[in-house]
């Protein structure tokens, strides 16, 4: 069986983050945070509150923007994220619990930066079973919880966001093949630990805060995205020029920047939401493609290649019909 996105919607904390925000925090202005990430605020949530607060929300939008849509007979409910407000119980079953919906699976998915669209592959596959009919795939994060501002390369990038599709059956393939997969040997160079100070025999700082080595990330995003872009090209038997729309996980817009160069797709097509949202990690993917949408950019039967990258080093992409 065959399945589609038949609606998308978001939520994002009112607190918005100035780049002059961080100036009294480290060193550092406006004009070097932009020329190096393109990122021009960002959201923080408030203090109380967390990540299975958020992708309430973003459902409650989901109703209000699709009058008559109803979560009681959802029957799967799948959430990426790697800043669950605790280990269990899961963000999903919050969720589940929030809306009293009384039969539905209910599972997280930590695949960092992936993890969206991990969920889109899962929701497919669980379609194509015949086992579930409605499924919510959330990518949600509170990563200002888990920032260390004293790290002055990493702390400018981070914000917080939730983003949420509802997956359904459909006569023809909107979901079209994916990619998926991980290089555990980069586990080092982007970890958020609390417990384990290894990680591949290697020594790490578990204090609970997120780390990441700039330089090793940048320059694996760029060659591993080009590459996984190509595959599920290939693997969908498309070339870049039938696609109407690209959405990278919005790490860094240098890094989309460069990612289009090395496949000559033009950049005005590569949404983003980095700029007002920083790295929203798992909800950067459907917060751009909220932003589009409502700026009237994707109309039903646009391609769109959407493709994670992150923490593992996770990756997963998928071309999807809207």
């Amino acid at each position: 069986m065959n399945s589609k996105i038949t609606a998308i919607s978001v939520y994002a904390p009112s607190k918005r983050i100035s780049n002059e925000w961080f100036a009294d925090k480290i060193e550092t202005n406006n004009e070097w945070i932009i020329s190096r990430t393109g990122i021009k605020e960002r959201r923080f949530a408030e203090p109380d509150e967390y990540t299975s607060d958020m992708c309430i929300k973003a459902a409650k939008n989901l109703m209000a923007e699709n009058p008559g849509l109803t979560l009681d007979d959802v029957d799967f409910i799948l959430v990426g994220t790697t800043t669950a407000d605790q280990v269990m119980p899961s963000m999903a079953s919050q969720i589940q619990n929030a809306f009293n919906i009384q039969n539905t699976g209910c599972l997280d998915i930590m695949a960092a930066c992936a993890g969206f669209v991990y969920g889109l592959v899962l929701a497919k596959g669980l379609i194509a079973a015949g086992t579930h009919k409605k499924i919510l795939v959330f990518g949600a994060e509170t990563l200002s919880k888990f920032t260390d501002f004293t790290d002055r390369t990493s702390c400018i990038l981070f914000g917080d966001g939730a983003g949420v599709a509802l997956v359904e059956p459909w006569i023809q393939p909107k979901i079209l093949n994916a990619v998926t997969g991980s290089d555990g040997s980069h586990g080092k160079d982007l970890y958020l630990s609390q417990n384990n100070e290894l990680v591949n025999g290697e020594h790490i700082d578990a204090n609970g805060k997120i780390h990441q080595n700039g330089k090793v990330v940048f320059k694996w995003a760029i060659q591993t995205v080009t590459t996984k872009v190509n595959e599920l090209l290939a693997k969908n038997f498309m070339k870049a020029a039938q696609l109407d729309w690209i959405i990278l996980h919005s790490a860094n817009l240098r890094i989309i920047e460069a990612v289009a160069a090395e496949l000559n797709y033009p950049m005005d097509k590569m949404l983003t939401s980095i700029e007002c949202y920083g790295n929203t990690s798992s909800a950067s993917i459907p917060l751009a493609w909220d932003l589009a949408i409502k700026a009237g950019k994707i109309k039903p039967g646009n391609k769109i290649l959407m493709l994670g990258f992150g923490g593992g080093l996770t990756f997963a992409g998928v071309i999807i019909e809207a």
